[in-house]
């Protein structure tokens, strides 16, 4: 298919806004505990996570067969991908830490990569019944939906300006290690609220925090839905030294990013 560009994803944003909000009630259908397994890196997968992925995939296929699918849960693609590849990055249940706790800190993450960088993304939380999406350059919204899959209006959002008092940062509730903390340590004036999954990308984004850090590895899948979502919405994220993040690597790890509503000046 022809490379992606800004219209191409415009173009299937109601769709893949469609693909998580059914996510997001198949989640919804599943009991916490049901089918808890531990993954080989003792992570949990349950039930919930499963269920979700497979109805993304099915979709996703319908929607944009040519574009290959990269996902958490199947996670290894037919073949190493080029730098320069369009696919879907997704994610069926962050935080499932949070989702088997009870907590409403749970989201559903679809990120379309074209040129190897996200250009899109879209996060949708179960719980709350908010889904935040937007295009790299092309601004970003919050779009409320009801039980039975029913959008609302979408209400465009916007990174805020630093403050002159506190930052807010927040930080993550179950990954929470040492060098994150010395990094909160050293800001002046900030006031951390620890919350779990992309939920958090999603605070920076609407303008309801200053800055999200994580120095500490993650996966592909956990961090573009997000990325593309800041930076659609004014922010920026970037390494902890500022550079670019890099996708695609062959265990598709990321070692770390700080996520800024108010980018530092140069």
């Amino acid at each position: 298919m022809p490379k992606l560009d800004a219209a191409a994803c415009a173009g299937m944003i109601e769709a893949l806004t469609g693909i998580a909000v059914h996510a997001a009630l198949v989640i919804r259908e599943k009991a916490r505990g049901d089918g808890i397994q531990r993954k080989a890196d003792g992570s949990p997968v349950t039930d919930a996570d499963l269920a979700a992925e497979a109805a993304i995939r099915e979709r996703l296929v319908r929607l944009a067969p040519a574009l290959p699918i990269i996902s958490e849960e199947q996670a290894a693609p037919l073949q190493p991908l080029p730098g320069d590849a369009d696919y879907f990055l997704v994610d069926p249940l962050d935080g499932t830490r949070e989702f088997i706790a009870g907590r409403d800190e749970y989201a559903v993450n679809i990120a379309l990569m074209a040129a190897g960088a996200p250009v899109l993304g879209i996060i949708a939380s179960p719980a709350l019944g908010l889904i935040w999406r937007g295009i790299v350059g092309r601004g970003a919204e919050r779009v409320a939906f009801t039980a039975d899959g029913t959008c609302g209006p979408p209400e465009p959002i916007h990174t805020r300006p630093q403050p002159q008092g506190e930052l807010v940062v927040l930080v993550s509730r179950s990954h929470l290690e040492p060098r994150t903390q010395a990094f909160l340590d050293g800001l002046p004036k900030a006031r951390a609220i620890q919350c779990g999954s992309a939920v958090k990308f999603c605070r920076v984004a609407d303008g309801s925090a200053d800055l999200y850090p994580r120095l500490a590895p993650t996966r592909d899948w956990d961090v573009a839905a997000g990325h593309a979502l800041i930076e659609a919405a004014g922010g920026q994220l970037r390494t902890p030294d500022g550079g670019r993040l890099v996708y695609g690597t062959p265990d598709l790890r990321i070692p770390g990013f700080i996520a800024w509503a108010d980018p530092p000046k140069a």
